[in-house]
Protein backbone atom coordinates (compact mmCIF):
# COMPACT_ATOMS: atom_id res chain seq x y z
CA UNK A 1 0.00 0.00 0.00
CA UNK A 2 1.42 3.49 -1.69
CA UNK A 3 2.63 5.84 1.37
CA UNK A 4 1.61 9.59 1.54
CA UNK A 5 3.88 11.85 -0.31
CA UNK A 6 3.53 15.25 1.25
CA UNK A 7 6.56 16.66 2.73
CA UNK A 8 7.12 19.80 4.92
CA UNK A 9 6.57 22.72 3.08
CA UNK A 10 4.26 21.02 0.30
CA UNK A 11 0.30 21.15 0.39
CA UNK A 12 -0.67 17.60 1.14
CA UNK A 13 -1.71 15.73 -2.04
CA UNK A 14 -5.56 15.15 -2.94
CA UNK A 15 -7.63 12.77 -5.17
CA UNK A 16 -10.91 13.52 -6.06
CA UNK A 17 -13.37 11.17 -6.86
CA UNK A 18 -16.31 12.01 -8.37
CA UNK A 19 -19.00 8.95 -8.97
CA UNK A 20 -21.30 8.86 -12.13
CA UNK A 21 -24.44 6.71 -13.18
CA UNK A 22 -25.79 7.86 -16.19
CA UNK A 23 -25.49 11.40 -15.16
CA UNK A 24 -23.76 12.69 -18.28
CA UNK A 25 -24.50 16.53 -18.46
CA UNK A 26 -24.39 16.81 -14.77
CA UNK A 27 -20.85 15.03 -14.46
CA UNK A 28 -19.33 17.15 -17.41
CA UNK A 29 -21.12 20.96 -15.30
CA UNK A 30 -19.58 19.51 -11.88
CA UNK A 31 -15.98 18.46 -13.79
CA UNK A 32 -15.94 21.94 -15.17
CA UNK A 33 -16.55 23.64 -11.54
CA UNK A 34 -14.25 21.00 -9.54
CA UNK A 35 -11.29 21.43 -11.67
CA UNK A 36 -11.75 25.88 -11.50
CA UNK A 37 -10.82 24.27 -7.78
CA UNK A 38 -7.68 26.93 -6.21
CA UNK A 39 -6.11 24.10 -4.37
CA UNK A 40 -2.35 23.49 -5.97
CA UNK A 41 -2.18 19.77 -5.73
CA UNK A 42 -5.14 17.64 -6.82
CA UNK A 43 -5.94 15.18 -9.28
CA UNK A 44 -9.66 14.37 -10.53
CA UNK A 45 -10.77 10.67 -11.35
CA UNK A 46 -13.83 9.75 -12.21
CA UNK A 47 -15.86 6.47 -11.55
CA UNK A 48 -17.92 5.52 -14.06
CA UNK A 49 -20.27 2.94 -11.97
CA UNK A 50 -21.79 0.94 -15.32
CA UNK A 51 -23.40 3.71 -16.96
CA UNK A 52 -25.07 3.60 -20.69
CA UNK A 53 -25.82 6.89 -21.63
CA UNK A 54 -22.38 7.43 -22.56
CA UNK A 55 -21.14 9.41 -20.09
CA UNK A 56 -17.68 7.33 -20.12
CA UNK A 57 -16.81 8.83 -23.52
CA UNK A 58 -18.13 12.13 -23.31
CA UNK A 59 -15.94 12.94 -20.07
CA UNK A 60 -12.87 11.56 -21.94
CA UNK A 61 -13.55 14.06 -24.99
CA UNK A 62 -14.04 16.93 -22.59
CA UNK A 63 -11.93 16.70 -19.92
CA UNK A 64 -8.72 14.79 -21.44
CA UNK A 65 -6.92 15.28 -18.17
CA UNK A 66 -9.20 13.85 -16.13
CA UNK A 67 -8.49 9.80 -14.98
CA UNK A 68 -11.45 7.48 -15.14
CA UNK A 69 -12.34 4.09 -13.45
CA UNK A 70 -15.00 2.20 -15.46
CA UNK A 71 -17.04 -0.27 -13.39
CA UNK A 72 -18.78 -3.21 -15.52
CA UNK A 73 -21.99 -2.81 -13.74
CA UNK A 74 -23.96 -0.88 -11.17
CA UNK A 75 -23.58 -2.51 -7.91
CA UNK A 76 -24.55 0.43 -5.96
CA UNK A 77 -22.75 3.46 -4.00
CA UNK A 78 -20.72 1.85 -2.16
CA UNK A 79 -19.22 -0.82 -4.42
CA UNK A 80 -18.37 1.76 -7.30
CA UNK A 81 -16.94 4.58 -5.00
CA UNK A 82 -14.75 1.73 -3.62
CA UNK A 83 -12.96 1.76 -7.12
CA UNK A 84 -12.06 5.04 -6.78
CA UNK A 85 -10.76 4.72 -2.88
CA UNK A 86 -8.41 1.60 -4.51
CA UNK A 87 -7.43 4.26 -6.97
CA UNK A 88 -6.36 6.79 -4.95
CA UNK A 89 -5.01 4.08 -2.25
CA UNK A 90 -2.69 2.84 -5.06
CA UNK A 91 -0.72 6.40 -5.67
CA UNK A 92 0.42 8.33 -3.08
CA UNK A 93 -2.01 10.63 -2.44
CA UNK A 94 -2.64 12.09 1.59
CA UNK A 95 -6.60 12.61 0.65
CA UNK A 96 -9.41 11.13 -0.94
CA UNK A 97 -12.65 13.87 -1.62
CA UNK A 98 -15.26 11.83 -2.00
CA UNK A 99 -18.09 13.49 -4.24
CA UNK A 100 -21.31 13.46 -6.15
CA UNK A 101 -21.18 13.74 -9.89
CA UNK A 102 -24.41 16.72 -8.94
CA UNK A 103 -22.55 19.32 -7.50
CA UNK A 104 -21.10 22.91 -8.11
CA UNK A 105 -18.04 24.00 -5.94
CA UNK A 106 -16.87 27.36 -4.77
CA UNK A 107 -13.19 27.90 -6.00
CA UNK A 108 -11.61 27.68 -2.22
CA UNK A 109 -14.04 24.37 -1.28
CA UNK A 110 -11.17 22.05 -1.12
CA UNK A 111 -8.88 24.25 0.10
CA UNK A 112 -10.75 25.26 2.92
CA UNK A 113 -11.43 21.65 3.85
CA UNK A 114 -7.62 20.30 4.02
CA UNK A 115 -6.99 23.52 6.54
CA UNK A 116 -9.56 22.18 9.06
CA UNK A 117 -8.10 18.48 8.53
CA UNK A 118 -4.25 19.59 8.96
CA UNK A 119 -5.03 21.14 11.82
CA UNK A 120 -5.47 17.60 13.94
CA UNK A 121 -4.63 14.52 13.09
CA UNK A 122 -7.64 13.02 14.32
CA UNK A 123 -9.93 14.56 12.13
CA UNK A 124 -10.86 11.62 9.76
CA UNK A 125 -12.94 13.60 7.71
CA UNK A 126 -14.33 16.98 6.81
CA UNK A 127 -17.84 17.71 4.98
CA UNK A 128 -18.66 21.20 3.41
CA UNK A 129 -21.37 23.72 4.23
CA UNK A 130 -23.72 22.69 1.31
CA UNK A 131 -26.49 24.43 0.15
CA UNK A 132 -29.13 23.51 -2.40
CA UNK A 133 -27.80 23.81 -6.09
CA UNK A 134 -31.40 26.02 -7.06
CA UNK A 135 -31.95 28.17 -3.72
CA UNK A 136 -28.22 29.46 -3.44
CA UNK A 137 -28.57 31.03 0.09
CA UNK A 138 -30.31 28.14 1.65
CA UNK A 139 -28.46 24.97 3.55
CA UNK A 140 -28.77 21.73 2.58
CA UNK A 141 -26.17 20.66 5.25
CA UNK A 142 -23.74 21.31 7.81
CA UNK A 143 -22.93 17.98 8.77
CA UNK A 144 -25.38 15.27 9.92
CA UNK A 145 -27.09 14.21 12.96
CA UNK A 146 -27.41 10.41 13.81
CA UNK A 147 -30.54 9.35 15.41
CA UNK A 148 -32.16 5.75 15.40
CA UNK A 149 -35.46 6.60 14.51
CA UNK A 150 -36.65 5.49 10.90
CA UNK A 151 -34.55 7.47 9.30
CA UNK A 152 -30.64 7.10 11.19
CA UNK A 153 -29.67 10.42 9.61
CA UNK A 154 -30.97 13.58 9.06
CA UNK A 155 -28.81 16.52 7.63
CA UNK A 156 -28.21 19.77 10.08
CA UNK A 157 -29.24 23.14 8.91
CA UNK A 158 -31.54 21.10 6.01
CA UNK A 159 -33.97 23.97 4.92
CA UNK A 160 -32.62 27.24 6.58
CA UNK A 161 -31.37 30.44 5.11
CA UNK A 162 -27.87 30.94 6.05
CA UNK A 163 -27.63 34.21 8.11
CA UNK A 164 -24.46 32.92 9.56
CA UNK A 165 -25.38 30.46 12.33
CA UNK A 166 -23.56 27.91 11.31
CA UNK A 167 -19.93 29.71 10.76
CA UNK A 168 -17.61 27.72 13.07
CA UNK A 169 -16.29 24.99 12.31
CA UNK A 170 -17.17 22.18 14.44
CA UNK A 171 -17.11 18.49 14.98
CA UNK A 172 -20.61 16.71 13.77
CA UNK A 173 -21.89 13.10 13.96
CA UNK A 174 -21.29 12.43 10.52
CA UNK A 175 -20.21 14.01 7.01
CA UNK A 176 -22.45 13.11 3.78
CA UNK A 177 -21.18 11.32 1.09
CA UNK A 178 -21.69 14.29 -1.37
CA UNK A 179 -18.66 15.24 -0.44
CA UNK A 180 -16.07 14.24 2.14
CA UNK A 181 -12.59 14.79 2.41
CA UNK A 182 -11.15 11.66 3.94
CA UNK A 183 -7.58 11.50 5.83
CA UNK A 184 -5.78 8.55 4.05
CA UNK A 185 -4.45 6.85 7.54
CA UNK A 186 -8.02 7.33 8.49
CA UNK A 187 -9.44 5.25 5.27
CA UNK A 188 -6.64 2.48 5.40
CA UNK A 189 -7.77 1.83 9.38
CA UNK A 190 -11.49 2.02 8.71
CA UNK A 191 -11.37 0.34 5.36
CA UNK A 192 -13.38 0.61 2.55
CA UNK A 193 -17.46 1.80 1.77
CA UNK A 194 -19.78 -1.50 2.79
CA UNK A 195 -21.43 -2.77 -0.11
CA UNK A 196 -23.80 -3.89 1.60
CA UNK A 197 -25.37 -0.73 1.47
CA UNK A 198 -26.84 -0.07 -2.05
CA UNK A 199 -28.33 2.99 -2.08
CA UNK A 200 -28.44 5.75 1.33
CA UNK A 201 -26.43 5.06 4.79
CA UNK A 202 -22.77 3.85 3.48
CA UNK A 203 -21.20 7.40 4.37
CA UNK A 204 -22.44 7.14 7.56
CA UNK A 205 -22.11 3.60 8.04
CA UNK A 206 -17.88 4.64 7.32
CA UNK A 207 -18.25 7.45 9.65
CA UNK A 208 -19.55 5.61 12.21
CA UNK A 209 -16.57 2.63 11.52
CA UNK A 210 -14.10 5.82 11.37
CA UNK A 211 -14.61 6.88 14.44
CA UNK A 212 -14.75 3.60 15.90
CA UNK A 213 -11.07 3.80 15.22
CA UNK A 214 -10.52 7.12 16.78
CA UNK A 215 -10.85 9.64 14.46
CA UNK A 216 -13.70 12.72 14.27
CA UNK A 217 -15.59 14.13 12.10
CA UNK A 218 -15.81 17.86 11.54
CA UNK A 219 -17.61 20.42 9.18
CA UNK A 220 -15.86 23.20 7.58
CA UNK A 221 -17.98 26.29 7.27
CA UNK A 222 -15.67 28.19 4.80
CA UNK A 223 -15.99 25.27 2.42
CA UNK A 224 -18.78 25.92 0.15
CA UNK A 225 -20.89 23.68 -2.49
CA UNK A 226 -24.23 23.77 -4.23
CA UNK A 227 -25.96 20.21 -4.54
CA UNK A 228 -28.73 19.17 -6.41
CA UNK A 229 -30.29 16.82 -4.58
CA UNK A 230 -31.49 13.55 -5.90
CA UNK A 231 -31.09 13.93 -9.46
CA UNK A 232 -30.69 10.69 -10.18
CA UNK A 233 -33.13 8.38 -7.80
CA UNK A 234 -35.76 10.82 -7.17
CA UNK A 235 -36.54 11.88 -3.06
CA UNK A 236 -39.56 9.75 -2.35
CA UNK A 237 -39.91 7.18 -4.73
CA UNK A 238 -40.33 3.52 -4.36
CA UNK A 239 -37.08 2.57 -5.75
CA UNK A 240 -35.24 5.18 -3.47
CA UNK A 241 -37.26 4.89 -0.18
CA UNK A 242 -36.95 1.01 -0.47
CA UNK A 243 -33.14 1.19 -0.31
CA UNK A 244 -33.57 3.76 2.11
CA UNK A 245 -35.24 1.38 4.33
CA UNK A 246 -32.90 -1.06 3.53
CA UNK A 247 -30.24 0.40 4.72
CA UNK A 248 -31.46 2.19 7.68
CA UNK A 249 -32.28 -1.64 9.10
CA UNK A 250 -29.13 -2.43 8.16
CA UNK A 251 -27.56 0.61 10.34
CA UNK A 252 -29.56 -0.02 12.97
CA UNK A 253 -28.66 -4.02 13.39
CA UNK A 254 -24.67 -2.76 13.02
CA UNK A 255 -24.90 -0.02 15.84
CA UNK A 256 -28.03 -0.15 18.29
CA UNK A 257 -28.23 -0.50 21.97
CA UNK A 258 -31.31 -1.92 23.36
CA UNK A 259 -32.51 1.49 23.98
CA UNK A 260 -31.93 2.50 20.62
CA UNK A 261 -33.42 -0.67 19.18
CA UNK A 262 -36.33 0.36 20.45
CA UNK A 263 -36.79 3.71 19.91
CA UNK A 264 -36.57 2.76 16.47
CA UNK A 265 -39.32 0.31 16.53
CA UNK A 266 -41.34 2.67 18.01
CA UNK A 267 -40.89 5.09 15.64
CA UNK A 268 -41.51 3.22 12.71
CA UNK A 269 -44.73 2.06 14.41
CA UNK A 270 -45.92 5.73 13.74
CA UNK A 271 -44.20 6.50 10.69
CA UNK A 272 -45.05 3.92 8.33
CA UNK A 273 -49.20 4.88 8.64
CA UNK A 274 -48.60 8.48 8.72
CA UNK A 275 -46.48 8.07 5.51
CA UNK A 276 -49.04 5.76 4.01
CA UNK A 277 -51.88 7.92 4.32
CA UNK A 278 -49.84 11.17 3.23
CA UNK A 279 -48.40 9.41 0.10
CA UNK A 280 -52.04 7.79 -0.24
CA UNK A 281 -53.34 11.14 -1.21
CA UNK A 282 -50.80 11.82 -3.68
CA UNK A 283 -51.33 8.28 -5.00
CA UNK A 284 -47.53 7.37 -4.36
CA UNK A 285 -49.03 5.10 -1.31
CA UNK A 286 -46.45 2.77 -2.95
CA UNK A 287 -43.52 4.45 -1.90
CA UNK A 288 -44.30 4.02 2.04
CA UNK A 289 -44.77 0.08 1.24
CA UNK A 290 -41.66 0.10 -0.70
CA UNK A 291 -39.93 1.33 2.66
CA UNK A 292 -41.33 -1.08 5.22
CA UNK A 293 -40.42 -4.09 2.67
CA UNK A 294 -36.88 -2.36 2.48
CA UNK A 295 -36.58 -2.48 6.11
CA UNK A 296 -37.97 -6.01 6.50
CA UNK A 297 -35.09 -7.35 3.87
CA UNK A 298 -32.76 -5.44 5.99
CA UNK A 299 -33.83 -7.04 8.87
CA UNK A 300 -33.11 -10.62 7.10
CA UNK A 301 -30.09 -9.79 5.50
CA UNK A 302 -26.97 -11.62 6.56
CA UNK A 303 -24.62 -9.62 7.70
CA UNK A 304 -20.88 -10.00 6.80
CA UNK A 305 -17.82 -7.50 8.13
CA UNK A 306 -17.15 -4.38 5.85
CA UNK A 307 -14.22 -4.81 3.34
CA UNK A 308 -11.10 -3.59 4.50
CA UNK A 309 -8.81 -0.94 2.67
CA UNK A 310 -6.92 -3.61 0.83
CA UNK A 311 -9.72 -6.11 0.11
CA UNK A 312 -10.34 -6.58 -4.01
CA UNK A 313 -12.89 -4.53 -5.08
CA UNK A 314 -13.43 -6.31 -8.83
CA UNK A 315 -12.06 -5.55 -12.07
CA UNK A 316 -12.61 -1.99 -13.94
CA UNK A 317 -11.09 -0.45 -16.87
CA UNK A 318 -9.32 3.25 -16.75
CA UNK A 319 -9.69 5.59 -18.99
CA UNK A 320 -6.79 7.46 -20.73
CA UNK A 321 -7.25 10.78 -18.67
CA UNK A 322 -3.68 11.65 -16.40
CA UNK A 323 -2.61 9.91 -14.68
CA UNK A 324 -3.18 6.68 -16.68
CA UNK A 325 -2.75 3.26 -15.08
CA UNK A 326 -5.09 0.07 -14.68
CA UNK A 327 -6.82 -1.10 -12.28
CA UNK A 328 -4.22 -3.25 -10.28
CA UNK A 329 -2.13 0.18 -9.74
CA UNK A 330 0.78 -1.23 -12.66
CA UNK A 331 1.65 1.47 -14.84
CA UNK A 332 -0.43 0.91 -18.39
CA UNK A 333 1.24 0.58 -21.35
Amino acid sequence: MSSSSSTVGQPPRVAAIVLNYNGLKVTLESLESLLAMSYPAFDIVVVDNGSTDGSYEAVAEAFPQVAQVQVPDNRGISYGMNFGLRWMLERPYDYALILNNDIGVDPEMLSEMVTVAQRDPSIGCVGPKAYYFWDRQRIWSVGGHLRFRESVTRERGDGALDVGQFDRDEEVDYVNGCAMLVRRRALELTGLWDPTYYLGVEDADWCMRMKQQGFRCFYAHKAKLWHMISQSTGVYKPGRTFHTGRSTAIFVRRYANRWQWLRFLFFISLAFPAAWVRELLKGNQAAAVAKLRGILEGMRLPLGPPPAADSVVGDSVVGDGAPKATADGAEAP
